[in-house]
């Protein structure tokens, strides 16, 4: 399935969190937090607001760190993937 994101929207695989701690304690899924970086799968055209275009910055490949609790979360062909605005991303991993 192909997904392609609307607007200044981007489409995120995210990247798993460590399963153990730097000591080297087994975190169980339920302690795990939710990581913040992912990377970039598909993006939107941009759009169009107040008269002014908003081009999407980033592109495919791309390793990105987000807003903590922003995006939806969607679950396509059993992988976990996160659609968020432009906006909610903070910075490019290079």
């Amino acid at each position: 399935m192909k997904i392609k994101p609307l607007g200044a929207r981007v489409l995120l695989k995210q990247e798993e969190s460590e399963e153990t701690t730097k000591s080297g304690i087994v975190l169980p899924s339920s302690a795990k937090e939710k990581p913040n970086w992912g990377t970039v799968v598909e993006v939107g055209p941009g759009e169009t607001k107040d008269g002014h275009e908003i081009k999407v910055t980033v592109k495919k490949g791309d390793r990105v760190i987000y807003s903590k609790y922003s995006g939806t979360e969607v679950k396509i062909d059993n992988e976990k993937y996160l659609i968020l605005n432009q906006s909610d991303l903070l910075a490019v991993i290079e």
